[in-house]
Formats: C-alpha cells, sequence, structure tokens
C-alpha cells in the first residue's frame, strides 16, 4: 500500500491526516494514463487505506467533489478525465452498534494507541448473525470507550485483523485511526510476523514445509473455503514440524503466514492430509485415533505469537501467549501415547 502526499495548501498529507473526519483529502491530478477509469477505483488507488466500496458510499453521500467543476454530478462508474482532482471530505462517524459489554480481556499490552489481547477461543471476534453479543468488539468498546478508531465515516472498533471463533491467540486492536492506518498497512503489505501453534492429524514427514494454493469459496459447499483454481486470494503458509506422537497418529506443527485468508491454515493443512485435530469442518479423523484426541472440541490452533512495526514509535514489537489450559492437556495426553 503506497504512500500518498498531497502538497494542496487545503489539504493535508497522507501521513498527516491518516483520513481524520471532515478534513479535505484531494487527489493528484489524473494522469493520461489514468483516464477513463472509473471515479471509485480511481479514487481508491488513490487513498489505498479506503476500498471501493466505502469511496462508493462517500460519493453516494456527496462527500466527494470534482474540484475543475464543483457542480459535475459524480456517480461510482462516471469516467474519469485527464487533468481531473476530486476532494474528499471523509463524513463524521456513526456509531457503532454493538452495545459496549463488560467481559473480561486478557491484555498482554496496552499504550494510548492499541491494545494487544490474548482471545480465548470460543469468543467471537465480531458481532453477526446469531452472535449480536457477547463478542471481543462488545469487550472493547467497554474498556476503551470513546478512544477506538473511526476511519471512513464508521466507528469499527478497532479491529485490524480477526481470528476464527474457536482459534485462540493474539489480536492486536486500534485505539485511534492513526494507529488504525498504519496497522492495517502492514497487514496488507504482509509485514506482520504470526505464528500459529496447531496439533494436526497424521506424520508431517518433512521437518518444513510451504503450501501455496488461492483461497476462495468451495464450489461444492459455499458454507466451506477451499484451495481453487481460478478466483480466490493468493495464500502462502510455511510450517515446521515439531514433534509426532505415538505411531504417527498426530503431530504437533507451528505455521508462519505470509497472508491471512479465511481459514487459511486449516484448508492449507487439509489439503496435504493434515487437517487439524478437533476441526468439525475440515478434519478426517484417522483409523486408530485415541478419543481424547477424537473429541477434542475446537480446532487445536492456537495464534501464539504476534509482531509488528509500532504505528507511533517506529520500532519492531512483539508478543507471545503460551499454549491455553486445553491445548496444553491435549499436548500432555499426546505425549503420554
Amino acid at each position: 500500500m503506497a504512500d500518498f502526499d498531497d502538497d494542496a495548501p487545503d489539504a493535508v498529507s497522507f501521513d498527516d491526516a491518516l483520513y481524520a473526519q471532515n478534513v479535505p483529502l484531494v487527489t493528484p491530478k489524473v494522469t493520461g494514463e489514468q483516464k477513463n477509469m472509473r471515479l471509485d477505483k480511481f479514487l481508491a488507488a488513490a487513498f489505498p487505506r479506503f476500498s471501493r466500496n466505502q469511496m462508493i458510499r462517500m460519493i453516494a453521500a456527496g462527500a466527494v467533489v470534482c474540484d475543475g467543476d464543483p457542480a459535475r454530478a459524480l456517480s461510482p462508474d462516471g469516467k474519469v478525465k485527464a487533468g481531473d482532482s476530486f476532494t474528499i471530505t471523509p463524513p463524521d462517524a456513526t456509531p457503532a452498534g454493538p452495545e459496549p459489554e463488560d467481559i473480561p480481556l486478557d491484555i498482554l499490552y496496552e499504550d494510548s494507541d492499541l491494545l494487544v489481547v490474548n482471545k480465548p477461543a470460543g469468543l467471537v471476534v465480531h458481532p453477526g448473525a446469531g452472535n449480536p453479543r457477547g463478542t471481543l468488539v462488545n469487550a472493547l468498546l467497554a474498556h476503551c470507550k470513546d478512544s477506538l478508531s473511526g476511519i471512513g465515516g464508521v466507528k469499527r472498533p478497532g479491529i485490524v485483523h480477526r481470528i476464527d471463533k474457536d482459534t485462540s491467540g493474539i489480536l492486536v486492536a486500534a485505539k485511534n485511526d492513526f494507529a488504525h492506518t498504519r496497522l492495517a498497512r502492514q497487514f496488507a503489505e504482509h509485514t506482520i510476523e504470526r505464528i500459529y501453534q496447531a496439533f494436526v492429524w497424521g506424520y508431517v514427514r518433512n521437518t518444513t514445509g510451504l503450501v501455496v494454493g488461492n483461497i476462495g469459496r468451495s464450489p461444492a459447499d459455499r458454507q466451506k473455503m477451499a484451495i481453487v483454481r481460478s478466483g480466490g486470494k493468493s495464500a502462502t503458509t510455511h510450517y515446521e514440524r515439531l514433534a509426532v506422537f505415538g505411531a504417527g497418529v498426530a503431530s504437533r506443527i507451528q505455521c508462519m503466514l505470509e497472508t491471512g485468508r479465511t481459514h487459511q491454515i486449516r484448508v492449507h493443512m487439509a489439503s496435504i492430509g493434515h487437517s487439524l485435530v478437533g476441526d468439525p469442518v475440515y478434519g478426517v479423523v484417522p483409523k486408530g485415533a485415541p478419543d481424547f484426541a477424537k473429541y477434542f472440541p475446537r480446532q487445536a490452533l492456537h495464534a501464539g505469537y504476534l509482531g509488528f512495526i509500532h504505528p507511533r514509535t517506529g520500532e519492531k514489537v512483539a508478543f507471545s501467549a503460551p499454549l491455553p489450559d486445553d491445548m496444553r492437556e491435549l499436548l500432555d495426553r499426546l505425549e503420554d501415547l
């Protein structure tokens, strides 16, 4: 995601403004190569932190004007002309839907810009259908009160990335737009370090390995993700075998992600014949698997390490969280095989 420095006198630069509400953002002039681009695509390219959908909403709300012709009617699919420039005034953030809830948080680190939490298995990150309350977002709203980020006209409660409900481990949340923008850029550029601990079925023969494959909705089951031949999003997972248990009934691995796609580790490991212990969606339990592992109540996956550049100080920071009690007990029993 590239920086964009705006030198117009009535606007502010990308790095200084960080998309603050009610601060005009001025695009560079449309070049000859860019003419006839859709307006929403041109704006999203000029200000990469905004998605095209956000740009479409702001165009519809009248928050975008053409500087050369302020009265010109704009539509997302309208074509830009060479020499055009546009001013965007992001609207005030609207209240987030979730309500604050006093839910205990295991906070590994906190300052005025961000906090790092160790999420337990079973805690949903975002409210959604079937989970309107009792989520990490509700807990963050209560803990941080009014200090969470509100980029793009919606008070988003600081969530920069997610992990599955039944995956435990480390998440970073932004407390202001400054931190949110810079953290999101690191995730988009794949410079965040993420290492997961997992238990998988079978004997993982290679001490290290790499799985590469685009991940998208399964054509056979739209409720599942899969490695797809066309479309999807590129995904790369590095893994390292840490231990093998019993007669190869299961292995302990750690995975390092270059990308962060939905169900990435679960799909990639299943694709090479080593689905996660306890995975109810992608798991294939081998014959002879001990009951304590066969009936492990969730995917045995823990986000144990997160490293990134602190958005304020520019220094590398890293956090780790040990295996939770259920995975520690699983490890103890596997070691007894």
